[in-house]
């Protein structure tokens, strides 16, 4: 008779945990987004999608220091991106200003909706191909969801910057959100924070600026954010103008 080997019981600790709750915590930032605007509190809602951006640029970062990466954790990470900048983001918009337009308006969110979801399935088949990433070192192909949400949800941005009034006319926040979810999945090279290396003498100064950011962020929420996405408008078409021929 021969002992029957145990199974061995995966056990964690909860820290390395805390990546995935993270997201579950994003996907209910979305959804909420989505019940917000539903019930016309669009600032609340927008600040939901914002929320639901900064947990998606830390639970990864934070899934690599603490060397619990998973499978699971990568396509929860994707579904989360999904429905919180190609699903919450384009109804948010579409509740908040084209219910007046609903048919060139629901065309705007789907365009929207499915370059979002082709840009993830793109880029999940290019983090598990074998073969090496096309595109300069340090830059996306295409403008990342994140991104691409929050260029979306710009002209909400100048609204609420100006006390609430809707300052651009609906047909253009339709071409706004197609010309955003067709550079999505363009092959334009956009800059990757991810690359970026400070030398020990510039933290001081990065900290500094990042103390500056969020003050006036803080103060000037939706003035800054109006400022930051032009600032990354800026950089893609610099990017573009500054793009090695072959």
């Amino acid at each position: 008779m021969y002992d029957v080997p145990e199974k061995k019981k995966s056990e964690f600790f909860l820290i390395q945990l805390m990546p995935n709750m993270m997201t579950i915590g994003a996907i209910c930032a979305g959804l909420s987004a989505i019940r917000f605007g539903v019930y016309g509190n669009y600032t609340l809602a927008v600040l939901m999608i914002l929320l639901a951006a900064v947990l998606d640029g830390l639970d990864g970062r934070l899934a690599r220091a603490l060397h619990s990466e998973s499978k699971m954790g990568a396509e929860l990470d994707s579904l989360a991106d999904f429905l919180n900048f190609g699903v919450a983001t384009p109804m948010v918009i579409y509740l908040w200003a084209l219910q007046d337009v609903r048919g060139v308006g629901w065309i705007s969110v789907l365009v929207f909706s499915v370059c979002c979801v082709v840009r993830l399935a793109r880029f999940n088949v290019s983090t598990k191909s074998e073969e090496a990433p096309k595109g300069r070192s340090g830059y996306f192909d295409g403008i990342p969801s994140p991104a691409g949400a929050l260029l979306a949800l710009l002209p909400m941005f100048v609204s609420f910057a100006v006390d609430g009034a809707v300052v651009l006319p609906e047909l253009l926040i339709c071409l706004h959100m197609v010309v955003i979810g067709l550079a999505m999945i363009s092959h334009i090279q956009t800059w990757s924070p991810k690359a970026v290396k400070i030398s020990r003498e510039n933290v001081k100064y990065l900290l500094v600026g990042f103390a500056f950011m969020a003050a006036a962020l803080l103060t000037y929420a939706w003035t800054v954010l109006v400022v930051l996405c032009l600032g990354y408008v800026a950089m893609v078409i610099w990017g573009l103008v500054s793009k090695p021929k072959d």
